[in-house]
Protein backbone atom coordinates (compact mmCIF):
# COMPACT_ATOMS: atom_id res chain seq x y z
CA UNK A 1 0.00 0.00 0.00
CA UNK A 2 1.39 3.34 -1.42
CA UNK A 3 1.36 6.12 1.59
CA UNK A 4 2.06 10.32 2.10
CA UNK A 5 1.06 12.59 4.18
CA UNK A 6 -1.42 14.09 1.55
CA UNK A 7 -3.10 12.21 -1.67
CA UNK A 8 -4.26 15.07 -4.36
CA UNK A 9 -6.73 14.25 -6.64
CA UNK A 10 -6.33 16.42 -9.80
CA UNK A 11 -3.37 18.45 -11.06
CA UNK A 12 -5.21 21.59 -12.57
CA UNK A 13 -4.10 24.49 -10.89
CA UNK A 14 -5.41 23.95 -7.92
CA UNK A 15 -4.28 21.27 -7.05
CA UNK A 16 -0.31 21.78 -8.33
CA UNK A 17 -0.14 24.70 -6.30
CA UNK A 18 -1.30 22.53 -3.35
CA UNK A 19 1.13 19.95 -3.97
CA UNK A 20 3.86 22.70 -4.33
CA UNK A 21 2.73 24.88 -1.12
CA UNK A 22 3.11 21.31 0.94
CA UNK A 23 6.26 20.14 -0.65
CA UNK A 24 8.08 23.76 0.43
CA UNK A 25 6.83 23.10 3.76
CA UNK A 26 8.54 19.30 3.99
CA UNK A 27 5.08 17.50 3.68
CA UNK A 28 5.16 14.43 1.88
CA UNK A 29 2.42 14.16 -0.92
CA UNK A 30 0.87 12.34 -4.02
CA UNK A 31 -0.81 14.21 -6.47
CA UNK A 32 -2.80 11.89 -9.29
CA UNK A 33 -4.93 12.85 -12.09
CA UNK A 34 -6.91 10.94 -14.72
CA UNK A 35 -5.73 12.75 -17.99
CA UNK A 36 -2.85 11.23 -19.59
CA UNK A 37 -1.37 14.78 -19.98
CA UNK A 38 -2.37 18.39 -19.00
CA UNK A 39 -4.59 20.00 -21.45
CA UNK A 40 -3.38 21.58 -24.06
CA UNK A 41 -6.19 24.54 -24.32
CA UNK A 42 -7.93 26.21 -21.56
CA UNK A 43 -10.39 28.44 -20.29
CA UNK A 44 -8.89 30.23 -17.45
CA UNK A 45 -6.75 33.08 -18.42
CA UNK A 46 -6.22 35.85 -15.39
CA UNK A 47 -3.34 35.80 -12.71
CA UNK A 48 -4.62 38.41 -10.39
CA UNK A 49 -2.30 41.01 -8.41
CA UNK A 50 -3.37 39.14 -4.88
CA UNK A 51 -2.27 35.48 -6.40
CA UNK A 52 0.67 37.21 -7.80
CA UNK A 53 1.39 38.67 -4.47
CA UNK A 54 0.76 35.19 -2.83
CA UNK A 55 2.90 33.42 -5.84
CA UNK A 56 6.40 35.46 -4.34
CA UNK A 57 6.28 32.62 -1.41
CA UNK A 58 7.34 29.86 -4.51
CA UNK A 59 9.27 32.25 -6.31
CA UNK A 60 6.89 32.19 -9.07
CA UNK A 61 5.38 35.53 -9.41
CA UNK A 62 8.15 37.22 -12.00
CA UNK A 63 8.07 34.24 -14.26
CA UNK A 64 4.44 34.17 -14.24
CA UNK A 65 4.89 37.95 -15.26
CA UNK A 66 8.12 37.76 -17.46
CA UNK A 67 6.30 34.81 -19.57
CA UNK A 68 2.37 36.39 -19.74
CA UNK A 69 0.66 39.55 -20.86
CA UNK A 70 0.11 42.90 -18.62
CA UNK A 71 -3.29 44.10 -19.18
CA UNK A 72 -3.17 47.65 -18.47
CA UNK A 73 -7.10 48.70 -18.74
CA UNK A 74 -10.69 47.70 -19.52
CA UNK A 75 -12.27 48.61 -22.07
CA UNK A 76 -16.44 48.70 -22.58
CA UNK A 77 -18.06 49.10 -26.17
CA UNK A 78 -21.35 50.20 -27.36
CA UNK A 79 -22.63 50.28 -30.55
CA UNK A 80 -19.66 49.53 -32.21
CA UNK A 81 -17.55 52.28 -30.13
CA UNK A 82 -15.79 52.59 -26.73
CA UNK A 83 -17.50 53.85 -24.50
CA UNK A 84 -15.80 53.60 -20.96
CA UNK A 85 -12.13 52.92 -20.14
CA UNK A 86 -10.86 51.49 -16.86
CA UNK A 87 -7.10 51.77 -16.49
CA UNK A 88 -5.18 49.67 -13.79
CA UNK A 89 -1.87 51.64 -13.79
CA UNK A 90 -3.70 54.49 -12.51
CA UNK A 91 -5.83 53.02 -9.92
CA UNK A 92 -3.70 50.46 -8.39
CA UNK A 93 -0.11 51.53 -8.35
CA UNK A 94 0.07 52.27 -5.00
CA UNK A 95 -1.83 49.10 -3.77
CA UNK A 96 0.13 46.40 -5.05
CA UNK A 97 3.58 45.46 -6.88
CA UNK A 98 1.49 44.30 -9.11
CA UNK A 99 -1.06 47.07 -10.31
CA UNK A 100 -2.53 45.30 -13.60
CA UNK A 101 -4.82 42.26 -15.01
CA UNK A 102 -1.65 39.46 -15.84
CA UNK A 103 -2.61 37.01 -18.36
CA UNK A 104 -1.00 33.91 -18.27
CA UNK A 105 -3.23 31.10 -19.94
CA UNK A 106 -4.06 27.89 -17.46
CA UNK A 107 -2.20 25.35 -19.81
CA UNK A 108 0.99 27.26 -19.74
CA UNK A 109 0.44 28.06 -16.22
CA UNK A 110 0.09 24.44 -15.17
CA UNK A 111 2.95 23.28 -17.34
CA UNK A 112 5.29 26.32 -15.02
CA UNK A 113 3.56 24.81 -12.09
CA UNK A 114 4.45 21.37 -12.94
CA UNK A 115 8.10 21.73 -13.73
CA UNK A 116 8.34 23.12 -10.45
CA UNK A 117 7.21 20.38 -8.33
CA UNK A 118 9.39 18.15 -10.47
CA UNK A 119 12.56 20.45 -9.87
CA UNK A 120 11.31 19.10 -5.65
CA UNK A 121 10.97 15.63 -6.99
CA UNK A 122 7.48 15.39 -7.28
CA UNK A 123 5.52 14.35 -10.47
CA UNK A 124 2.50 14.10 -11.30
CA UNK A 125 1.07 10.50 -11.37
CA UNK A 126 -1.34 10.72 -14.92
CA UNK A 127 -3.93 8.21 -16.33
CA UNK A 128 -4.82 7.09 -12.45
CA UNK A 129 -8.46 7.67 -11.35
CA UNK A 130 -9.92 7.71 -7.83
CA UNK A 131 -12.38 5.13 -7.63
CA UNK A 132 -13.50 5.84 -3.70
CA UNK A 133 -12.15 5.90 -0.38
CA UNK A 134 -13.08 5.71 3.34
CA UNK A 135 -11.99 7.56 6.18
CA UNK A 136 -10.43 6.08 9.75
CA UNK A 137 -9.79 7.53 12.66
CA UNK A 138 -6.24 8.38 11.77
CA UNK A 139 -6.11 7.68 7.95
CA UNK A 140 -7.57 7.79 4.86
CA UNK A 141 -7.58 4.49 2.28
CA UNK A 142 -8.35 5.51 -1.29
CA UNK A 143 -8.92 3.07 -3.88
CA UNK A 144 -7.40 3.64 -7.30
CA UNK A 145 -7.60 2.58 -10.58
CA UNK A 146 -4.11 2.42 -12.29
CA UNK A 147 -3.21 2.94 -16.14
CA UNK A 148 -2.93 -0.87 -16.84
CA UNK A 149 -6.53 -1.23 -14.74
CA UNK A 150 -5.72 -2.78 -11.63
CA UNK A 151 -7.03 -1.18 -8.52
CA UNK A 152 -4.41 -0.58 -5.50
CA UNK A 153 -4.72 0.92 -2.28
CA UNK A 154 -3.42 4.16 -1.20
CA UNK A 155 -3.13 5.46 2.75
CA UNK A 156 -2.19 8.96 3.48
CA UNK A 157 -3.56 11.16 6.47
CA UNK A 158 -5.53 13.58 4.40
CA UNK A 159 -7.21 13.68 0.80
CA UNK A 160 -7.98 16.83 -0.92
CA UNK A 161 -10.28 16.97 -3.92
CA UNK A 162 -9.29 19.16 -6.60
CA UNK A 163 -11.32 17.47 -9.12
CA UNK A 164 -13.66 19.54 -10.48
CA UNK A 165 -16.90 20.32 -11.30
CA UNK A 166 -17.35 16.79 -11.45
CA UNK A 167 -15.72 16.12 -8.82
CA UNK A 168 -16.03 12.35 -7.48
CA UNK A 169 -14.68 13.49 -4.03
CA UNK A 170 -17.58 15.76 -3.37
CA UNK A 171 -20.15 12.74 -4.54
CA UNK A 172 -18.27 10.34 -2.22
CA UNK A 173 -18.23 12.81 0.87
CA UNK A 174 -21.71 13.27 -0.21
CA UNK A 175 -22.29 17.19 0.80
CA UNK A 176 -24.55 19.27 -1.54
CA UNK A 177 -23.82 21.05 -4.67
CA UNK A 178 -26.79 23.83 -4.68
CA UNK A 179 -27.32 26.56 -7.54
CA UNK A 180 -27.81 26.38 -11.10
CA UNK A 181 -26.69 26.65 -14.54
CA UNK A 182 -26.94 29.59 -17.28
CA UNK A 183 -28.87 28.73 -20.34
CA UNK A 184 -26.40 30.46 -22.23
CA UNK A 185 -23.89 28.86 -24.14
CA UNK A 186 -20.39 29.74 -23.77
CA UNK A 187 -17.32 29.65 -26.58
CA UNK A 188 -13.85 30.11 -26.19
CA UNK A 189 -12.04 30.68 -29.32
CA UNK A 190 -7.91 31.31 -29.60
CA UNK A 191 -7.53 33.47 -33.24
CA UNK A 192 -4.87 35.70 -34.95
CA UNK A 193 -6.85 38.81 -35.38
CA UNK A 194 -6.22 42.46 -36.04
CA UNK A 195 -8.31 45.70 -35.43
CA UNK A 196 -8.08 48.33 -32.72
CA UNK A 197 -9.34 45.74 -29.89
CA UNK A 198 -6.23 44.04 -30.30
CA UNK A 199 -4.05 46.70 -28.89
CA UNK A 200 -3.10 44.65 -25.78
CA UNK A 201 -5.80 45.54 -24.02
CA UNK A 202 -9.19 43.88 -22.67
CA UNK A 203 -12.80 45.01 -24.45
CA UNK A 204 -16.09 43.87 -23.56
CA UNK A 205 -18.93 44.13 -25.29
CA UNK A 206 -22.28 45.86 -24.08
CA UNK A 207 -24.48 45.39 -26.91
CA UNK A 208 -28.10 43.73 -27.73
CA UNK A 209 -25.99 40.74 -29.59
CA UNK A 210 -24.03 37.86 -27.78
CA UNK A 211 -21.54 39.36 -24.65
CA UNK A 212 -18.49 38.99 -26.04
CA UNK A 213 -14.84 39.64 -24.12
CA UNK A 214 -11.67 40.10 -26.21
CA UNK A 215 -8.46 38.93 -24.23
CA UNK A 216 -5.50 40.06 -25.48
CA UNK A 217 -2.62 36.74 -25.49
CA UNK A 218 1.58 37.45 -25.23
CA UNK A 219 2.40 37.98 -29.38
CA UNK A 220 1.02 40.88 -31.91
CA UNK A 221 -2.42 40.14 -32.84
CA UNK A 222 -3.05 36.80 -30.58
CA UNK A 223 -6.34 36.59 -28.49
CA UNK A 224 -8.90 34.69 -26.46
CA UNK A 225 -12.35 35.61 -27.38
CA UNK A 226 -15.32 34.37 -24.78
CA UNK A 227 -18.60 35.40 -25.39
CA UNK A 228 -21.97 33.91 -25.36
CA UNK A 229 -24.97 32.45 -27.40
CA UNK A 230 -28.64 33.18 -25.95
CA UNK A 231 -30.97 32.76 -28.89
CA UNK A 232 -31.83 29.39 -30.21
CA UNK A 233 -28.16 28.81 -31.11
CA UNK A 234 -28.25 27.38 -27.51
CA UNK A 235 -30.21 24.36 -27.73
CA UNK A 236 -27.69 22.68 -30.16
CA UNK A 237 -24.43 23.67 -28.52
CA UNK A 238 -23.24 20.49 -29.40
CA UNK A 239 -23.05 21.15 -33.44
CA UNK A 240 -21.61 24.95 -32.91
CA UNK A 241 -19.11 26.44 -35.07
CA UNK A 242 -17.01 29.30 -34.95
CA UNK A 243 -19.03 30.55 -37.91
CA UNK A 244 -22.36 30.52 -35.66
CA UNK A 245 -21.35 33.12 -33.26
CA UNK A 246 -18.03 34.98 -35.29
CA UNK A 247 -21.06 37.94 -37.08
CA UNK A 248 -23.10 39.81 -34.48
CA UNK A 249 -20.81 41.09 -31.47
CA UNK A 250 -17.81 40.21 -33.39
CA UNK A 251 -18.18 42.81 -35.59
CA UNK A 252 -19.50 45.13 -33.50
CA UNK A 253 -15.77 45.10 -31.70
CA UNK A 254 -14.20 45.46 -35.13
CA UNK A 255 -12.03 42.05 -34.58
CA UNK A 256 -10.89 40.83 -38.23
CA UNK A 257 -10.41 37.59 -37.72
CA UNK A 258 -7.43 35.87 -40.01
CA UNK A 259 -6.96 33.02 -38.19
CA UNK A 260 -8.84 30.55 -36.36
CA UNK A 261 -6.63 28.23 -33.97
CA UNK A 262 -9.34 26.54 -31.70
CA UNK A 263 -12.69 26.79 -30.56
CA UNK A 264 -14.55 25.08 -28.14
CA UNK A 265 -18.59 25.41 -26.13
CA UNK A 266 -19.25 24.94 -22.92
CA UNK A 267 -22.29 25.66 -20.25
CA UNK A 268 -21.35 27.69 -17.06
CA UNK A 269 -23.21 26.90 -13.87
CA UNK A 270 -23.07 28.64 -10.16
CA UNK A 271 -22.88 26.84 -7.59
CA UNK A 272 -20.66 26.11 -3.91
CA UNK A 273 -20.87 23.41 -2.08
CA UNK A 274 -22.35 23.05 1.28
CA UNK A 275 -19.25 21.88 3.22
CA UNK A 276 -15.18 21.99 2.16
CA UNK A 277 -14.53 19.47 5.05
CA UNK A 278 -15.49 16.05 5.79
CA UNK A 279 -13.09 14.49 8.25
CA UNK A 280 -9.87 14.13 7.09
CA UNK A 281 -11.19 15.33 2.99
CA UNK A 282 -11.04 18.70 1.53
CA UNK A 283 -12.96 19.93 -1.03
CA UNK A 284 -10.96 23.06 -3.49
CA UNK A 285 -11.80 24.61 -6.57
CA UNK A 286 -13.85 23.35 -9.05
CA UNK A 287 -14.53 21.20 -6.53
CA UNK A 288 -15.84 23.24 -4.24
CA UNK A 289 -17.37 26.48 -5.99
CA UNK A 290 -17.76 27.08 -9.72
CA UNK A 291 -19.31 30.18 -11.12
CA UNK A 292 -19.26 32.49 -14.58
CA UNK A 293 -15.64 33.60 -16.03
CA UNK A 294 -17.06 37.04 -15.02
CA UNK A 295 -13.85 39.57 -13.27
CA UNK A 296 -11.75 36.17 -14.11
CA UNK A 297 -11.92 34.87 -10.58
CA UNK A 298 -12.35 30.96 -10.43
CA UNK A 299 -8.44 29.82 -10.78
CA UNK A 300 -7.65 32.28 -8.77
CA UNK A 301 -9.64 31.67 -6.13
CA UNK A 302 -9.06 27.90 -6.42
CA UNK A 303 -5.49 29.13 -5.39
CA UNK A 304 -6.58 30.96 -2.52
CA UNK A 305 -8.05 27.78 -1.33
CA UNK A 306 -4.64 25.79 -2.04
CA UNK A 307 -3.12 28.54 -0.14
CA UNK A 308 -5.39 28.65 2.63
CA UNK A 309 -4.86 24.97 3.49
CA UNK A 310 -1.34 24.28 2.78
CA UNK A 311 0.14 26.12 5.81
CA UNK A 312 -2.84 24.55 7.89
CA UNK A 313 -2.23 20.96 6.91
CA UNK A 314 1.50 21.51 7.25
CA UNK A 315 1.15 22.88 10.96
CA UNK A 316 -1.66 19.51 11.71
CA UNK A 317 0.94 16.91 10.69
CA UNK A 318 4.42 18.33 12.12
CA UNK A 319 2.18 18.19 15.22
CA UNK A 320 1.99 21.81 16.22
CA UNK A 321 -1.75 22.43 16.11
CA UNK A 322 -4.50 20.39 16.60
CA UNK A 323 -7.27 19.26 13.71
CA UNK A 324 -9.01 22.13 15.07
CA UNK A 325 -7.35 24.56 13.06
CA UNK A 326 -8.48 22.43 9.90
CA UNK A 327 -12.11 23.32 10.35
CA UNK A 328 -10.68 27.13 9.58
CA UNK A 329 -10.21 26.21 6.10
CA UNK A 330 -13.64 26.11 5.59
CA UNK A 331 -14.96 28.81 7.48
CA UNK A 332 -12.70 31.62 6.04
CA UNK A 333 -13.42 30.25 2.17
CA UNK A 334 -16.78 29.02 2.21
CA UNK A 335 -17.91 32.65 2.69
CA UNK A 336 -16.01 34.29 -0.11
CA UNK A 337 -16.89 31.57 -2.40
CA UNK A 338 -20.44 32.53 -1.81
CA UNK A 339 -19.72 35.92 -1.99
CA UNK A 340 -18.07 35.43 -5.38
CA UNK A 341 -20.53 33.23 -6.96
CA UNK A 342 -23.03 36.05 -5.93
CA UNK A 343 -21.25 38.68 -7.51
CA UNK A 344 -20.24 37.28 -10.68
CA UNK A 345 -23.51 35.78 -11.12
CA UNK A 346 -25.45 39.68 -10.75
CA UNK A 347 -22.43 40.96 -13.00
CA UNK A 348 -23.25 37.83 -15.47
CA UNK A 349 -26.83 38.42 -15.63
CA UNK A 350 -26.51 42.57 -16.47
CA UNK A 351 -24.21 41.68 -19.55
CA UNK A 352 -26.28 39.00 -20.42
CA UNK A 353 -29.86 39.71 -19.85
CA UNK A 354 -32.61 39.60 -23.08
CA UNK A 355 -35.24 41.55 -23.32
CA UNK A 356 -35.57 45.91 -24.42
CA UNK A 357 -35.31 47.14 -20.76
CA UNK A 358 -31.90 45.36 -20.52
CA UNK A 359 -30.79 46.31 -23.91
CA UNK A 360 -31.81 49.81 -23.36
CA UNK A 361 -30.10 49.69 -19.64
CA UNK A 362 -26.99 48.02 -21.42
CA UNK A 363 -26.56 50.42 -24.47
CA UNK A 364 -27.95 53.68 -23.01
CA UNK A 365 -27.98 54.00 -19.51
CA UNK A 366 -24.57 52.44 -19.07
CA UNK A 367 -22.28 54.12 -21.06
CA UNK A 368 -23.29 57.00 -19.49
CA UNK A 369 -22.98 55.96 -15.91
CA UNK A 370 -20.11 53.98 -16.10
CA UNK A 371 -17.74 56.50 -17.01
CA UNK A 372 -19.17 59.17 -14.73
CA UNK A 373 -18.85 56.89 -12.03
CA UNK A 374 -15.15 55.66 -13.03
CA UNK A 375 -14.16 59.29 -12.45
CA UNK A 376 -14.31 59.19 -8.88
CA UNK A 377 -10.77 57.95 -7.59
CA UNK A 378 -12.46 56.21 -4.77
CA UNK A 379 -14.83 54.08 -7.30
CA UNK A 380 -12.01 53.22 -9.40
CA UNK A 381 -9.96 52.07 -6.38
CA UNK A 382 -12.84 49.91 -5.39
CA UNK A 383 -13.55 48.53 -8.70
CA UNK A 384 -9.43 47.40 -8.93
CA UNK A 385 -9.20 46.08 -5.26
CA UNK A 386 -12.59 43.76 -5.60
CA UNK A 387 -11.19 42.56 -9.22
CA UNK A 388 -7.31 42.21 -8.51
CA UNK A 389 -8.76 40.30 -4.93
CA UNK A 390 -6.51 42.49 -2.63
CA UNK A 391 -9.60 43.22 -0.47
CA UNK A 392 -10.17 39.77 0.20
CA UNK A 393 -9.66 39.07 4.06
CA UNK A 394 -10.79 36.88 6.71
CA UNK A 395 -11.92 39.46 9.43
CA UNK A 396 -14.75 37.16 10.64
CA UNK A 397 -12.92 34.29 10.59
CA UNK A 398 -11.84 31.84 13.55
CA UNK A 399 -8.23 32.58 13.13
CA UNK A 400 -8.46 36.42 13.37
CA UNK A 401 -7.98 38.78 16.12
CA UNK A 402 -7.78 42.79 17.14
CA UNK A 403 -7.33 45.99 15.06
CA UNK A 404 -4.73 48.62 14.97
CA UNK A 405 -4.86 51.30 12.95
CA UNK A 406 -7.27 50.39 10.14
CA UNK A 407 -5.57 47.21 9.87
CA UNK A 408 -7.97 44.28 11.41
CA UNK A 409 -6.79 40.51 12.34
CA UNK A 410 -7.89 38.93 8.98
CA UNK A 411 -7.02 41.30 6.66
CA UNK A 412 -4.31 41.37 3.63
CA UNK A 413 -1.18 43.70 4.64
CA UNK A 414 -1.49 46.67 2.94
CA UNK A 415 1.68 46.98 0.72
CA UNK A 416 3.85 50.49 1.87
CA UNK A 417 7.04 50.90 0.18
CA UNK A 418 8.73 53.79 1.33
CA UNK A 419 12.06 55.40 0.81
CA UNK A 420 13.57 52.29 -0.77
CA UNK A 421 12.12 50.07 1.91
CA UNK A 422 9.62 47.52 0.78
CA UNK A 423 7.80 45.91 3.43
CA UNK A 424 6.52 43.14 1.39
CA UNK A 425 10.08 41.54 0.91
CA UNK A 426 9.84 39.81 4.30
CA UNK A 427 6.46 37.61 2.82
CA UNK A 428 8.16 35.12 1.00
CA UNK A 429 9.31 33.20 3.72
CA UNK A 430 6.22 31.06 4.81
CA UNK A 431 6.34 31.14 8.46
CA UNK A 432 4.80 33.34 11.07
CA UNK A 433 6.72 36.58 11.32
CA UNK A 434 5.48 39.66 13.40
CA UNK A 435 5.90 43.40 11.47
CA UNK A 436 5.98 46.85 13.96
CA UNK A 437 5.70 50.24 12.34
CA UNK A 438 8.02 52.19 14.94
CA UNK A 439 9.67 51.05 17.34
CA UNK A 440 9.22 47.93 18.67
CA UNK A 441 10.03 46.86 23.01
CA UNK A 442 12.87 45.43 24.11
CA UNK A 443 10.14 42.48 25.59
CA UNK A 444 8.69 42.13 22.30
CA UNK A 445 12.12 41.65 20.91
CA UNK A 446 12.99 39.24 23.52
CA UNK A 447 9.72 36.82 22.89
CA UNK A 448 10.48 36.99 19.12
CA UNK A 449 13.91 36.02 19.61
CA UNK A 450 13.41 33.32 22.02
CA UNK A 451 10.37 31.88 19.92
CA UNK A 452 12.85 32.08 17.18
CA UNK A 453 9.85 34.37 14.77
CA UNK A 454 11.21 36.81 12.71
CA UNK A 455 10.66 40.63 13.12
CA UNK A 456 10.67 43.19 11.13
CA UNK A 457 10.96 46.69 12.32
CA UNK A 458 10.22 49.57 10.11
CA UNK A 459 11.37 53.25 10.89
CA UNK A 460 8.21 55.07 11.32
CA UNK A 461 6.84 57.13 8.36
CA UNK A 462 3.75 59.22 7.90
CA UNK A 463 2.54 56.72 4.91
CA UNK A 464 2.50 54.00 7.29
CA UNK A 465 -0.53 55.35 8.93
CA UNK A 466 -2.18 56.51 5.18
CA UNK A 467 -1.38 52.88 4.90
CA UNK A 468 -4.09 52.31 7.42
CA UNK A 469 -0.85 51.11 9.97
CA UNK A 470 -0.49 52.16 13.36
CA UNK A 471 2.06 53.56 15.09
CA UNK A 472 4.30 50.82 17.34
CA UNK A 473 1.69 48.49 17.21
CA UNK A 474 1.94 44.56 16.26
CA UNK A 475 1.12 42.55 13.22
CA UNK A 476 1.56 39.00 13.36
CA UNK A 477 1.22 37.37 10.11
CA UNK A 478 0.31 34.25 9.58
CA UNK A 479 1.98 31.73 6.93
CA UNK A 480 0.28 33.15 4.01
CA UNK A 481 0.81 36.33 5.02
CA UNK A 482 -2.40 37.53 6.38
CA UNK A 483 -2.43 39.53 9.57
CA UNK A 484 -4.16 36.92 12.07
CA UNK A 485 -3.62 39.72 15.01
CA UNK A 486 -3.21 43.30 15.50
CA UNK A 487 -2.53 44.79 18.39
CA UNK A 488 -1.87 48.14 19.51
CA UNK A 489 -0.17 47.62 22.54
CA UNK A 490 3.02 45.81 21.00
CA UNK A 491 3.00 43.72 24.00
CA UNK A 492 3.91 40.53 23.51
CA UNK A 493 1.13 38.63 25.90
CA UNK A 494 -0.88 39.31 23.24
CA UNK A 495 0.94 36.84 21.11
CA UNK A 496 1.17 34.04 24.10
CA UNK A 497 -2.60 34.63 23.83
CA UNK A 498 -3.08 34.17 20.43
CA UNK A 499 -1.31 31.16 19.90
CA UNK A 500 -2.50 29.62 23.51
CA UNK A 501 -6.00 30.01 22.96
CA UNK A 502 -5.39 28.44 19.08
CA UNK A 503 -3.58 25.44 20.50
CA UNK A 504 -0.74 26.53 17.71
CA UNK A 505 2.76 25.84 18.20
CA UNK A 506 5.53 27.32 17.01
CA UNK A 507 8.35 25.38 14.79
CA UNK A 508 11.53 24.90 16.71
CA UNK A 509 14.61 26.80 15.62
CA UNK A 510 15.62 23.52 13.76
CA UNK A 511 12.51 23.59 12.09
CA UNK A 512 13.06 27.04 10.69
CA UNK A 513 14.51 28.38 7.03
Amino acid sequence: MMQGDVLIIGAGPTGLVLALWLTKLGVKVRIIDETAEPGTTSRALAVQARTLELYRQLDLAETVVARGHKVPAVNLWVKGEPAARLSFENVGSGLTPYAFLQIFPQDQHERLLVERLEALDVAVERRIELISFAQEETRVIARLREPDGYEVDCEANYIAGCDGARSIMRETIGTGFPGGTYRQIFYVADVEAAGPALNGELHADLDEADFLAVFPLAGQGQARLIGTVRDERADRADRLTFGDVSDRAINHLKVGIKKVNWFSTYHVHHRVAQHFRKGRAFLLGDAAHIHSPAGGQGMNTGIGDAINLAWKLAAVLAGRANDNLLDSYEAERIGFARRLVATTDRVFSFVSAEGRIADIMRTRVAPVLIPMAIAFAPVREFMFRTISQITLNYRRGPLSRGAAGQIHGGDRLPWAPIDGVDNFDSLPTMDWQVHVYGSASAELAAWCAAQNVPLQIFDWRSQYEVAGLARDALYLLRPDTYVALADGSGAPKALDRYFGDHGIQLAPPSRRS
